[in-house]
């Protein structure tokens, strides 16, 4: 399959600025798709012998999970991309290779997404917990709501206050490169080659068999697992080499502005336009300070250069986000029961959004971006003098919708 549909980044000192992390993602898919933003909290279960349900299976319960923010597609169960209490943030990627995709029902990658967050504080554990998953349960089943099948395996990259993971995977065979500094990006090719600091036990033995590898020459995970030449990725056109130029091309002073740049940029397709395009997107700063807080930004709303990149701070008794939470239905499940049926799940902000930009865009992109600059430069304060207030915190991210609401509410009625 032609690969097309999201990039992640990440950037760690000594290429950034001020000791942080900056971890981002656009999340590319469908045009008609709508993404919500969503909170929940940490939680204790009692009665494991509940199984949890996914988007497709049931799995077994943990006796605890943690409290996570999640950018999804409003039709399932699972994420693109998120972050928990605890700093660790997640984004994933399709991939495919010369393994076999699994159209079986079993979890989608967004599901591990979300596992992952939920339940382990991190990037090592969550990459644990993926694995563990795969293994048990498998991965497969249609990605997308509505008439069209789209399957596929999935890349991750797992990052916390003070290293990130890459791992990569075809079918319940996997690779994880460990990242501790520099910069790192994954799109829709499997990108680890000879750098695997972990691996599926029988993944070698598995390429032997399978006749991709002789067993002799060094091993490297994507060119033996991918249809893609691998010499001729990293001096290609498409997106994972343009998204490594453009991390590159600022190493040393990377903040969080150069990662929304680098998720704007249209040239290079990284802002996704057209049948995919660039859905939601995600920036999270993790200082490697632990008495700072991280923050997380989410839009909500397609095209991040037409969008405002709202701040998310865990703190305790935060609500949910009602003005990015799409409605829900009463049909169970509209993916099985009724394939062609796609509801209305559009969320305020996204409406107002959407119906905004049709009628005057040139006003209300200074407005909202101007709106952006005040919402960065309160949370610049924040990390630079080390004063969080609570209450001002709790619902700042349903705040900072509002505002952006109220924008678009007033150019639609001028």
């Amino acid at each position: 399959m032609e690969p097309f549909s999201c990039d992640t980044f990440v950037a760690l000192p000594p290429t950034t600025v001020d000791n942080r992390i900056i971890f981002g993602k656009n999340s590319d898919r469908l045009c008609d798709e709508v993404q919500e933003v969503v909170y929940f909290p940490a939680a204790v279960h009692d009665n494991l012998e509940k199984h949890l349900k996914c988007t497709y299976i049931e799995i077994e319960q943990v006796p605890e999970t943690y409290a996570v923010v999640l950018s999804r597609p409003a039709w399932l169960w699972g994420a693109e991309m998120g972050a928990n209490e605890h700093g660790v943030c997640i984004g994933n990627e399709a991939v495919w290779g010369r393994e076999k995709v699994c159209n079986e029902e079993a979890l989608l990658g967004m599901d591990l997404v979300r596992l992952g967050l939920e339940r382990a504080d991190t990037a090592e554990k969550a990459l644990n917990v993926i694995v563990d998953l795969l293994e048990k349960y498998g991965q497969g089943g249609n990605c997308t709501e509505g008439g069209m099948i789209f399957t596929y395996h999935n890349s991750f990259l797992i990052a916390d206050r003070n290293e990130a993971w890459i791992l990569e995977t075809a079918g319940k065979y996997w690779a994880a490169e460990k990242v501790q500094e520099g910069v790192r990006n994954i799109s829709n090719q499997l990108s680890i080659t000879t750098k695997i600091d972990r691996e599926h036990p029988d993944m070698r033995n598995y390429a032997k068999r399978k006749g991709w590898w002789d067993g002799k020459k060094e091993f490297d995970f994507a060119a033996t697992y991918s249809y893609l030449d691998t010499a001729k990725m990293m001096s290609s056109s498409g997106r994972y080499y343009e998204g490594y130029k453009l991390l590159n091309k600022h190493k040393g002073n990377i903040t969080f502005e150069t990662m929304m740049e680098i998720l704007c940029d249209k040239p290079s397709g990284i802002n996704m336009e057209g049948e995919f395009l660039t859905t939601a997107s995600m920036i999270s700063i993790l200082p490697q300070d632990s008495t700072l807080p991280c923050i997380h930004f989410f839009t909500g709303t397609p095209d991040p250069e037409r969008s405002v990149f709202k701040p998310f701070i865990f703190v305790p008794h935060i609500s949910q986000l009602w003005d990015t939470c799409s409605p829900t239905f009463e049909l169970e499940d509209p993916v099985r029961e009724k394939p062609h049926f796609k509801p209305d799940r559009r969320h305020l902000l996204y409406q107002k959004h959407q119906q905004a930009l049709e009628e005057k865009a040139k006003t209300i992109l200074d407005n909202i971006k101007k709106l952006e600059k005040e919402l960065f430069k309160e949370m610049e304060s924040i990390l630079q003098n080390k004063h969080l207030d609570v209450d001002k915190i709790v619902n700042l991210f349903s705040r900072c919708t509002k505002d952006e609401i109220k924008i678009y509410t007033s150019n639609i009625s001028s």
